[in-house]
């Protein structure tokens, strides 16, 4: 059990989680967690182990087990509209499917006839449509994927069609565009840039943006005009969307809760490097977080609001 873990900057943010809620270590023993998602259909938490090229599955019940490996060190994950989760691939530099048998296909390799950098995180819309962002993390070194140049010289966000497996480009307007979530309604994409963070190796270039943009979504399918929603002292990477449309922003100390008019609301510190977060269990209201080595869950009175499009949790 963590200690001082939360810190309300509003009254209301206390209040969003349960009476005697803690912050506690549910597994340990990773080099880089990352990527979690809460899969219903089988009752486990996943996640990445990126350096050690696997996939972990965490259950109440059952406690940590390996789901894969070697991942072909993936990163970011999500659900898809029939349950299927979707990766992000720093090795394989894809986006793939792995049904709920078990069956395994790639959706993405390439855009424009170039090799795709290093799917970062991915997320998708209630179309059906699969949104990833592609940084060069997972090329920069060989700690996180293996080491290359980039062939298509640009790190953009890309759009999935559901109908087609086309591959588009929707912006090239962030420097290294990272995690990012569908606010309710969809209207608005949330883009975390973590530039400040030139990956394994490189420390951190002060110049170089660190923060979230709300990006305007034109008839579902491009993106428009955007405004910074929160500018993150130390690095922004994963981002979740609850179903009263605040952020939960993964960041180096801990997890920031921002409205979506910028306003910090709260903060939840966690004694590692967070890269990312998730919220799941058996009725949607844990918040997991990906530490360095470790994953860490509380019990909050929230929901994610993407799992509306998927018809979790009624």
């Amino acid at each position: 059990m963590v200690q001082d873990w939360l810190r309300a900057e509003d009254p209301s943010f206390a209040e969003m989680f349960e009476p005697g809620a803690s912050l506690e270590r549910i597994a340990t023993g990773f080099i880089w967690a990352e990527g979690a998602v809460w899969v219903a259909d089988a009752g486990e938490l996943r996640f990445s182990d990126i350096p050690n090229n696997r996939i972990m599955a965490w259950s109440p019940e059952g406690g940590l087990r390996l789901f894969r490996q070697p991942s072909q060190r993936t990163n970011g994950h999500t659900l898809d509209l029939t349950g299927a989760m979707i990766s992000c691939e720093h090795g394989g530099r894809c986006v793939s499917r792995t049904g709920p048998d078990g069956a395994y296909s790639v959706l993405a390799t390439h855009w424009d006839g170039k090799r795709l950098n290093s799917p970062n995180d991915v997320v998708v819309k209630s179309d059906g449509s699969i949104w990833f962002t592609d940084p060069p993390y997972g090329i920069v070194s060989d700690h996180e994927g293996i080491r290359a140049d980039s062939e298509i010289g640009a790190n953009q966000i890309y759009r999935i069609d559901p109908q087609t497996g086309d591959v588009e480009a929707v912006s090239a307007a962030f420097d290294r565009p990272n995690g990012l979530a569908f606010s309710p309604d969809e209207s608005v994409l949330y883009v975390a840039d973590s530039g400040r963070a030139r990956g394994h190796g490189f420390g951190f270039d002060d110049s170089c943006p660190h923060e979230v943009r709300a990006v305007e979504v034109v008839d579902g399918r491009r993106l428009g005009a955007s405004r910074r929603v929160a500018e993150i002292d130390v690095v922004p990477d994963g981002l979740r969307v609850d179903r009263e449309g605040l952020l939960w922003i993964s960041a180096d100390d801990g997890v920031h809760c921002h409205a979506p008019d910028g306003r910090h609301i709260g903060h939840v510190y966690v004694p590692e490097t967070v890269a990312n977060l998730c919220f799941g269990g058996a009725d949607g209201r844990h918040l997991f977080i990906c530490g360095t080595s470790s994953i860490y869950a509380v019990r909050t009175r929230r929901q994610d609001a993407a799992a509306a499009a998927r018809r979790i949790y009624g």
